[in-house]
């Protein structure tokens, strides 16, 4: 049923190529007020870039960033953009300029209840809004704000959790925090939760990072640099490994004749059908590569 043709890693030159937001693994923020930058973002291995109006950016400078962003969009693009929270004095500012414009959805700052996405929901209609946890008043609110109308995924804000918290940085201590954003986000039946960013360029722990937000069950993560998405993408998708174990559990099944043999054989049909999936969907294999009918495609990135 499976085809048996070589499996392939995704082109590094093919780049500058967005993903839908559904299974967008590598959100890269760009510092609003330096537009020099947006070029090099949009050619970028990024899945989804947001142009940052809001934490990269000084009060004095949060005008010209709007102005920056609201031209690039203009000029046709249609990225994401970071906002100010609900009720910081750009909020409604932020909102009425991109409301005019092309872009693809905004990550809200500082999210702390249901009704700073709704208000925002409001004056956005028809914006998908993340919405960017990142104190302990927001995670305490965390299942409510999932299941807001107008919350299209959540995102952990590290850097700002840890100050609000006092907690450091290690797994173990930010444990029940990612527990709470995959639980909340799986409750409400939306993608899995983004996993906030890695400080610095070390690709060693940049990779053990990304591993440490797909054991969580986190499906996208923030990066900061266009060099980080890469690393990202591939920490964040099937590896070849898991894609030929896919291809030969198929192979297996239907020639024992495609019948559920066990109670093994369901889970084993939902997980193998998601990694083809996903594998097809972020062009690890061609696109098409048949994909087997026992279960639903998938609705996030990959994990199980």
């Amino acid at each position: 049923m499976y085809d048996t043709e070589p499996l392939t890693e995704a082109d590094p030159t093919d780049v500058g190529s967005r993903i839908d937001p559904v299974l967008a693994r590598s959100w890269l923020l760009v510092n609003g007020a330096q537009d020099d930058r947006f070029d090099a973002a949009a050619r970028s291995r990024a899945d989804i870039v947001v142009l940052d109006i809001e934490d990269a950016v000084a009060p004095k400078d949060k005008d010209a960033a709007r102005d920056n962003v609201v031209r690039w969009m203009h000029a046709g693009h249609s990225d994401w953009v970071r906002i100010n929270g609900f009720g910081t004095p750009w909020w409604a500012a932020d909102i009425a300029a991109l409301s005019k414009t092309s872009i693809g959805g905004v990550i809200l700052a500082m999210v702390e209840s249901v009704d700073h996405v709704t208000e925002t929901a409001a004056r956005l209609p028809g914006i998908p809004i993340v919405a960017l946890v990142e104190t302990a008043r927001g995670l305490e609110r965390i299942t409510e704000i999932a299941s807001a109308r107008g919350t299209f995924r959540l995102a952990f804000g590290i850097g700002d959790f840890r100050r609000d918290t006092g907690f450091g940085d290690s797994p173990m201590t930010l444990a029940y925090a990612r527990s709470r954003f995959t639980i909340a986000a799986k409750s409400a039946n939306q993608p899995s939760a983004i996993d906030g960013p890695t400080v610095g360029s070390n690709p060693l722990k940049l990779s053990e990072a990304t591993a440490v937000s797909a054991e969580f069950g986190m499906t996208g993560k923030i990066c900061l640099t266009p060099d980080q998405c890469a690393a990202v993408n591939d920490g964040l998708s099937p590896s070849l490994d898991e894609i030929n174990w896919a291809r030969d559990f198929f192979a297996e099944f239907e020639g024992d004749g495609g019948e559920i043999r066990n109670g093994s054989d369901l889970p084993r049909i939902a997980r193998a059908t998601k990694i083809l999936d996903l594998a097809r969907a972020y062009h690890i294999v061609p696109n098409d590569y048949e994909i087997s009918d026992h279960a639903p495609a998938p609705t996030d990135t990959y994990h199980y």
